[in-house]
């Protein structure tokens, strides 16, 4: 049995104070008790998590099962005749200086708020200011007002609730959802730089209003599936928005008196346009030729989901005249019925493009309507042949001795070099082996070659082509076999 010496030193250690540790140093600075917060160690990091807690050790279990039997127990009483004893004097810590009064402020509250902007901006710039800053705005005080700065929203997509509404259901909606614009735009969006307007039917007009009054760094416009798009609001919104470049109408309902319009005041500084093709698209197309956008770098031109009947009739040539900065021309799902020729004088108009790589005039899906051009294409070659990296005929009417032509650019490039080409596309034109045999020959960095339905070539060739063994026995084998009759 230990002595009575031995048991005293024991509860003397027992009541010693114990030292405290780093993590009770980080618990007691980042989580204190009655935060709602808990300490979890990682391996690179501690981390602070809302409750429910980790779960506790076995002594701490033990020791939170013995706090409530020593508070119930009672202290004994002295038998009858003696006198009480005294308590014995033992060692405690010093009381832990309590806590500041009032709720902590969290993590969140402790970031200076322009490194938190600087953050969102961040993952602004990734996925777009919508839905992160709204569901941002909801985690406290600190972050709305962080998500409420304006230079996040520089980009918005506004879409009304119209579809799967009756029409009315859908006015009303619109708006609704117009009212609170009015506090948005001059409170939010008043360095708003790009815009979409989706399926707007009736509130078009108060719409490009409030732009106008409340959004003057406004670079990029979009109206798509929009209806009551009228000249005042689109001329309006040039004048006050002159930082104004782009504007996209494809799929929306608007005159080419309005487009027009709109040209002719901030046609000196557009720079991109896209268009839906319909039979008032020549009125716009004849205020290009006439020199209003002197600074369009691209022009997409869409035929829409409905077919149109009239043909696009589009002279290449007035148009780099009108529009001498154009670098991109696109018809979207309008090849069945664009008609456009080669010109001599139309590729001289365009000094710009003396360093061409890429150059793509394949026709996919074009059926008996179209009118295919049967020369020309030696005037492409022979502009580009020391730049072109790409070259994409498919499809293209061009005559043998034409094609003969025009890949004979390749032989002989300036300066003595060899042809920067890699890539051809041949597929579905009238191209001999001879041709395709001098092309490959003067081309030694051809990767990618393509002779599918080519009818000039002999069987089991007429096939597409990658890396450059493939196109070596390619051309070993127009060298071998025999001429097609």
């Amino acid at each position: 049995m230990a002595s009575p010496a031995s048991r005293k030193v024991r509860r003397r250690a027992r009541a010693a104070p114990r030292a405290r540790s780093a993590e009770d140093w980080w618990w007691d600075r980042l989580a204190p008790s009655g935060s709602g917060y808990h300490l979890l160690p990682s391996d690179s990091m501690l981390l602070v998590l809302s409750e429910p807690g980790p779960a506790r050790t076995r002594a701490q279990r033990r020791a939170a099962r013995r706090t409530p039997r020593a508070a119930r127990r009672t202290p004994r009483q002295p038998p009858p005749g003696r006198a009480a004893a005294k308590p014995k004097a033992t060692l405690r810590p010093d009381p832990a200086p309590s806590p500041e009064e009032g709720p902590d402020a969290g993590w969140g509250d402790r970031i200076p708020l322009e490194i938190l902007v600087q953050i969102f901006g961040l993952l602004v710039a990734a996925d777009g200011p919508m839905p992160f800053l709204g569901r941002a705005a909801r985690v406290c005080r600190r972050w709305q007002e962080a998500a409420s700065q304006p230079a996040l929203w520089h980009t918005v997509t506004l879409s009304s609730p119209l579809a799967g509404r009756p029409a009315k259901g859908g006015v009303k909606a619109e708006k609704k959802l117009l009212a609170s614009l009015e506090w948005l735009m001059p409170n939010r969006f008043s360095q708003l730089q790009r815009l979409t307007l989706i399926h707007w039917k009736s509130q078009v007009h108060p719409v490009l209003k409030l732009v106008g009054e409340s959004c003057p760094r406004l670079t990029f416009l979009k109206l798509s599936g929009c209806h009551g798009v009228t000249a005042d609001a689109l001329v309006m919104l040039a004048k006050a928005c002159c930082q104004l470049h782009s504007l996209d109408l494809q799929h929306s309902m608007v005159e080419s008196t309005a487009v027009v319009s709109f040209l002719e005041e901030a046609g000196s500084r557009m720079r991109k346009l896209w268009l839906t093709y319909s039979s008032q698209t020549t009125a716009i197309l004849g205020a290009l030729l006439g020199s209003c956008c002197p600074q369009l770098q691209v022009l997409e031109v869409s035929s829409g989901i409905n077919r149109n009947s009239i043909p696009l009739q589009l002279p290449v040539e007035a148009l780099q005249k009108g529009c001498p900065q154009l670098q991109i021309f696109v018809a979207v799902r309008a090849s069945r019925r664009l008609a456009f020729r080669i010109c001599r004088v139309g590729l001289m108009l365009t000094p710009l493009t003396s360093e061409l790589e890429q150059l793509h005039l394949g026709l996919y899906g074009t059926s008996d309507r179209l009118t295919l051009a049967k020369e020309g294409s030696p005037l492409l070659t022979q502009k580009w042949c020391h730049t072109l990296r790409e070259l994409d005929l498919s499809g293209q009417g061009f005559s043998e001795k034409d094609l003969e032509q025009a890949l004979a650019a390749f032989l002989s490039t300036p300066g003595g070099s060899h042809p920067a080409l890699c890539s051809l596309n041949l597929r579905g034109t009238r191209v001999t082996p001879s041709t395709v045999s001098s092309v490959i020959s003067s081309c030694p960095g051809l990767l990618y070659l393509n002779l599918e339905s080519c009818r000039c070539l002999p069987r089991g060739l007429k096939r597409a082509y990658r890396g450059l063994e493939e196109v070596q026995w390619c051309l070993e084998q127009l060298l071998t076999s025999p001429l097609p009759s």
